[in-house]
């Protein structure tokens, strides 16, 4: 059969599994999504919030080697690497979630699609290797960029916040005009809770979004470029298909070299220079290539001789781990580049080492904090970046809360009884004379005291000068005329709340501060 007969004939020709795989997509997706909305303070479903991080057998596994901790709930990563050592990378072409946004978003299409040149492919690799290296002396900056966390991480921390302060804006705009009061009532209380809450918009966290935006505008350059050359979870799980027992084969005798397989590939792995043979490191077994072959040549089964150079692999292999090495020294040992590094207030339950070696970054304590406090930290260390911090002046750490603990995945955040977290130390507030308005400018306030949580109030208000001020003095410290807040630093928890509400406007005249300083 020639090769212009057999594409006429191919019309006719269903592609119903790639509907199928479009179909598994899509539900996952809404799985994720759906999980990633229900991660809020109180709720709890079915499934756990944190299912597809459990998943992530690099997470996991990360976690477990930096941590030296046993985490079973991570152990259920372990049917991931199975389904790899099974049928290949079929995780990246039917569940990541991250991977369907990838098929979703445009890309350049070449009619002529060249195999992954090895020289490029060997970057998610390297990063695989650096991550796995990175943990096992004890550090996990680079998780960073399991794909997973980037999702999450960007949809808790910048996607949903937005939207939450856009349709805020919007219903108060719109309350304006008292005909929509009802409907827009009935909206609100549909929404609020799982979308309209009290978490805050920071701009800071934009840098989280442009990984995502860059990731995804890779795209323009090659289809699934992310998947191609950099995503590590997608290197580990092209290591372990080399043993996959199903994989991509092609009947020598039908087929007709029309190329169409090559050009349908989105991760480029059929090579028509190896008889359109696929790499199956990097095959995600979307079935492209099956359905859209006009002589039916391609199946999947049993595996064939690869036709690949396994010598030439091993030596990639072998410099990506060595570059590995390079980058894991240098994140586990880089120095902190700022001094405010060390004034951060955590959240209770964790410690600076916990969270350099069990925090996967993947903010789902972000997004299950009901007060927007907890944050990704922009200011520390490049081996912490982006673990969890508690911006006080714009968020609390809630008396009636101990969520972050209770959803952390890998244990980072110890998960607390109520009653030890509301007595877990996190901070000591401090007043400054300099900007309190008792103090400086001897008008009542009692803002701060009302609002302290502790039974016995942790801030107090009397007369006279000391208590738990700065030290750096003010026009009416100690003068007797009023009462000021003093800080009863053997009750004080540091939970923010007092800066939070504090109604100086700028900077808090109570601020929050580590308990060692």
């Amino acid at each position: 059969m020639t090769a212009d007969a057999a594409l006429k004939r191919k019309k006719v020709v269903s592609p119903k599994w790639i509907w199928v795989r479009r179909l598994v997509q899509t539900f996952f997706l809404l799985v994720f999504l759906y999980l990633l909305v229900a991660t809020i303070q109180g709720i709890t479903g079915r499934l756990p919030n944190d299912l597809f991080f459990l998943l992530d057998p690099l997470t996991g596994i990360s976690a477990f080697l930096a941590s030296r901790n046993w985490i079973a709930p991570a152990m259920l990563g372990i049917l991931t690497l199975v389904l790899a050592v099974i049928i290949g990378r079929a995780w990246c072409g039917w569940v990541c979630p991250l991977g369907t946004l990838l098929d979703w978003t445009p890309s350049r299409r070449q009619p002529k699609n060249p195999a992954v040149s090895p020289v490029w492919s060997q970057g998610k690799y390297l990063l695989f290797f650096a991550i796995i290296l990175g943990a096992v002396m004890g550090s996990l900056a680079l998780i960073v960029l399991d794909p997973i966390t980037i999702l999450f991480r960007t949809f808790a921390g910048v996607i949903l916040p937005g939207l939450n302060q856009l349709i805020g804006s919007a219903e108060t705009w719109l309350y304006g005009f008292k005909v929509l009061e009802p409907a827009l009532d009935g909206i609100d209380g549909a929404l609020r809770g799982w979308l309209l809450n009290n978490q805050p918009f920071y701009l800071a966290n934009l840098w989280l979004l442009a990984v995502l935006a860059v990731v995804l505008a890779l795209n323009a350059l090659r289809s699934r470029f992310w998947c191609r050359y950099l995503c590590p979870l997608g290197g580990m799980l092209g290591l372990i298909s080399k043993v996959a027992f199903i994989r991509h084969r092609v009947d020598a005798e039908k087929c007709i070299s029309c190329r169409k397989c090559s050009s349908l590939c989105p991760t480029g792995a059929i090579c028509p220079e190896h008889h359109f043979a696929a790499n199956i490191s990097e095959c995600t077994v979307c079935l492209n290539c099956k359905e859209g072959c006009p002589v039916r040549a391609i199946s999947f089964g049993k595996a064939q001789k690869s036709m690949y150079s396994q010598n030439t692999q091993r030596r990639w292999l072998l410099s990506s781990l060595g570059a590995a090495v390079v980058a894991a020294v240098f994140f586990r040992f880089i120095p902190s580049l700022s001094a405010a590094a060390n004034k951060l207030i955590r959240p209770p339950g964790s410690t600076e080492a916990s969270l350099n070696n069990q925090c996967i970054r993947c903010g789902e304590c972000v997004r299950v904090c009901p007060t927007g406090a907890i944050q990704p930290s922009q200011k520390d260390s490049p081996s912490k970046l982006w673990t969890p911090v508690l911006e006080t002046r714009r968020g609390y750490c809630d008396y009636s809360c101990n969520s972050c603990g209770a959803i952390c995945p890998t244990g980072a955040i110890a998960s607390l009884p109520l009653e030890t977290k509301r007595k877990t130390v996190i901070g000591l507030a401090k007043i400054d004379q300099t900007r309190c308005i008792t103090w400086a400018e001897e008008r009542d306030c009692i803002v701060c005291e009302e609002m302290c949580p502790i039974p016995d109030k942790a801030i107090r208000l009397g007369s006279g000068g000391g208590g738990g001020g700065s030290g750096r003095g003010g026009r009416g410290g100690g003068s007797g005329q009023g009462r000021h807040p003093q800080v009863i630093a053997e009750l004080c928890t540091g939970c923010g709340i007092c800066e939070q509400q504090c109604p100086v406007a700028g900077e808090s005249a109570i601020r929050i501060f580590p308990p060692e300083t």
